[in-house]
């Protein structure tokens, strides 16, 4: 009889070990075998588990995707005004846990498979939605709702942008440096807007 748990803690190795696979081989040549073999477990328990590489892959995304929601709400309940909020959504999006390599790898991954998986494609649509979201919410404290649309959508590009930029980037990953320059653009704008 298998160990309480070990369901969960053997899903949490395998996501780890096709985060680690991914960014050492790349997700086209990477193989459910590999992965299983990297987590310490057989190739059918992984099939077991996860039916399909896109099906892992997508466990591996909602996975990535708490991970980021969740260090976005610790910002949030740390933030007292609407700039605060701001701000723990961009750090949110740079945690130390998701902003490395690996991950970054990972990340690429999925939004390349998003364009011809479905399910892939709808886990992004809702994280974009969301962000968007928070981001317009906030900084209606600062410009009309429509603006702040505009706005949001320029900060959540350029939050993928860092991310994308770095993932074709051979340098260490530096989140100050990306928090710093999508801080810019937000102040930027804010200020733009008060001036008019």
């Amino acid at each position: 009889m298998p160990k309480v748990g070990m369901e969960a803690e053997r899903r949490r190795s395998l996501i780890s070990a096709t985060v680690d696979a991914i960014h050492e081989s790349g997700y086209s040549d990477v193989t459910m075998a590999q992965i299983a073999k990297r987590a310490g477990v057989s190739g059918g328990l992984v099939h077991h588990y996860f039916g399909s590489k896109d099906q892992l892959l997508a466990a591996t995304m909602r996975h990535l995707l708490n991970e980021l929601g969740r260090a976005i709400r610790e910002g949030l309940a740390r933030a007292e005004t609407p700039r605060e909020r701001i701000t723990a959504i961009i750090e949110g999006n740079f945690a130390v846990d998701q902003f490395r390599p690996a991950v970054i790898a990972a990340w690429l991954a999925f939004y390349v498979q998003s364009r011809t998986t479905e399910s892939n494609k709808r886990l992004l649509s809702i994280y974009a939605a969301r962000l968007a979201s928070n981001l317009t919410h906030n900084l209606k404290a600062f410009m009309p709702r429509d603006k702040a649309r505009h706005v949001a959508e320029g900060t959540a590009s350029m939050i993928d942008g860092v991310w994308i930029r770095q993932a074709l980037s051979d340098t260490h990953t530096d989140r100050q440096a990306a928090i710093a320059m999508v801080e810019d653009y937000v102040e930027t704008q804010i200020a733009a807007h008060k001036a008019q």
